[in-house]
């Protein structure tokens, strides 16, 4: 497995989540655009159900990870990290539910930002194969 920069509690300095609601248990790393995030799926995960993660814990894995990806970049320049709001997914095309014990791996990509809206683009994978792809639309609370 590759390495992680941040992983198990302190995700939880990337994101606002808390458990049992917290989709990211890997941040690999990032550049200016782009992010890789994973998640290994438990069988305690709240959104699993018959040893699979269901679609809309896909959906909270990918905006976790691309909250995690933001709240990288705070700290980078020396932010503190904020809450973000899913605006819009659009172009979602889930191919697959991954089974427990799978580690998903997420590239984020920084698309554009204007203001406090960031649009990314997004697509996981689980043993090289895709499972979902879409876009994010996150509207970024900078008070």
């Amino acid at each position: 497995m590759k390495q992680a920069l941040f992983q198990g509690d302190d995700i939880a300095k990337l994101i606002p989540q808390r458990p049992p609601i917290v989709m990211v248990s890997h941040f690999f790393g990032a550049t200016e655009t782009e992010a890789e995030t994973g998640l290994e799926i438990s069988a305690g995960n709240i959104f699993c159900k018959n040893n699979k993660l269901t679609e809309p814990g896909l959906i909270e894995h990918i905006a976790q990870s691309a909250a995690a990806f933001a709240g990288f970049n705070a700290i980078g320049a020396g932010q503190k990290v904020v809450l973000g709001y899913i605006g819009e997914i659009k172009k979602l095309t889930i191919n697959s539910l991954p089974q427990v014990g799978k580690m998903i791996e997420t590239r984020i990509g920084i698309v554009s930002e204007v203001m406090n809206v960031l649009l990314m683009s997004a697509r996981s994978t689980v043993d090289g194969q895709t499972v979902a792809e879409c876009s994010i639309k996150l509207f970024m609370d900078n008070k």
